[in-house]
């Protein structure tokens, strides 16, 4: 048991899926998952086990941002020795390139985050995914395509939502950040510190051109496709 996941050792699978919403964590693994129960809902981040086609898989809610997304996937690797998480969230569209429900698999994320500045002493660190996650990601959205168009390409983590600084976004965008979220930079960053394997997927859920936007109801459950490639990607070889 670990400060902020109350599981039991052994109750917690090798293979992490891991949405920030701990309502979507429940609706995957009332979803996706055969015989899943809860292990953990501390303050109210709820954590599942089941199986999913044999594999045993666990999915656990890490919040919004890097500071609680970082309490959790510290606790996950450390106290539970969780070998893959892959990330299944949400993220806002910055280009036209892409739109809204596309899937985004991100090679890379950038950050305007203090985290990884502490971390490495004023130095840029360049925070990437597994790439044998990505394969196996790539290759399941060609084997079974989504209804929706898959993307690879880098996002940026921000530390805010309500940005202050719309002006930023036209260079990110420049140099081929396809969206915004709030995870994935100190997520890729954890997993090579432990040396553990990570991902994330995320689902175009609102576009910050056109204003288009999905409703909370969806952003919580019906974002299948994402999941149905995190699942074989996880569980790939």
């Amino acid at each position: 048991m670990s400060t902020h996941i109350s599981a039991e050792p052994g109750q917690i699978a090798p293979i992490m899926l891991f949405p920030g919403d701990p309502l979507r964590a429940k609706w995957i693994a009332d979803t996706f998952l055969d015989g899943a129960e809860l292990y953990s809902q501390t303050r109210g981040m709820l954590g599942f086990t089941g199986t999913w086609q044999g594999h045993r898989i666990s999915v656990q809610g890490s919040g919004m941002g890097q500071p609680s997304m970082a309490i959790y996937a510290n606790e996950l690797m450390e106290a539970y020795d969780v070998q893959t998480i892959v990330r299944v969230g949400s993220c806002g569209a910055l280009t036209e390139r892409v739109a809204l429900r596309d899937i985004i698999i991100a090679n890379a994320a950038s950050t305007d985050s203090a985290i990884n500045r502490v971390r490495f002493h004023g130095l840029d660190y360049a925070p990437v995914a597994d790439f044998g996650l990505l394969r196996a990601a790539v290759a399941a959205s060609e084997a079974e395509p989504p209804a929706s168009a898959v993307h690879v390409g880098p996002l940026f983590s921000s530390d805010q939502f309500y940005t202050t600084r719309a002006e930023l976004t036209d260079p990110l965008v420049r140099h081929g950040v396809l969206a915004v979220e709030m995870e994935t930079s100190g997520l890729y960053t954890l997993a090579a510190y432990y040396g553990r394997r990570a991902l994330s997927i995320c689902t175009v859920s609102d576009h910050l051109v056109t204003g288009a936007e999905t409703t909370a109801q969806e952003r919580e459950q019906t974002f299948g496709d994402m999941i149905r490639i995190a699942l074989r990607a996880a569980t790939a070889g």
